[in-house]
């Protein structure tokens, strides 16, 4: 038997619900994220929780900051080196993104924000450098 344990009106609205709504005010800047209302874990772009396979997910607005946890540069399908980096944002969820600047000068630990939420042509978020790390002689 299912039993149904919200309204209709509020699914409708977009409030509790699990998918990512691009539309609507002031979204065109901002990343959108999951958290599970039972476990409270926060996730990027998923269907169920990865912790407890719940999926009452509510959609929530990031800071847009973040740490690099790993950087790699690539060198195929573009005619220049591009980074891909894996972002680990302060809200406690991971992404996929690049980081502007110098490929080679992005490392592990550096500090991130959000320059744009999605690239027009890879459809990736875009992070810029928040400040320059002091690395001597590397």
């Amino acid at each position: 038997m299912y039993h149904h344990s919200g309204s209709v009106a509020q699914q409708a609205a977009g409030s509790a619900t699990g998918i990512l709504d691009p539309r609507g005010r002031d979204h065109a800047e901002a990343m959108l994220f999951q958290r599970c209302t039972w476990c409270g874990t926060a996730m990027y772009h998923r269907l169920l929780c990865p912790v407890c396979q719940g999926s009452d997910l509510r959609t929530e607005r990031s800071e847009g900051l973040g740490t690099v946890r790993h950087s790699t540069v690539l060198h195929r399908n573009t005619p220049a080196a591009r980074n891909v980096s894996l972002i680990e944002m302060a809200e406690g969820f991971v992404v996929r993104g690049r980081v502007m600047g110098p490929p080679i000068g992005i490392h592990g630990g550096d500090r991130v924000r959000l320059s744009t939420a999605e690239d027009p042509v890879r459809g990736e978020p875009v992070f810029q450098l928040v400040d320059e790390p002091f690395r001597a002689w590397t």
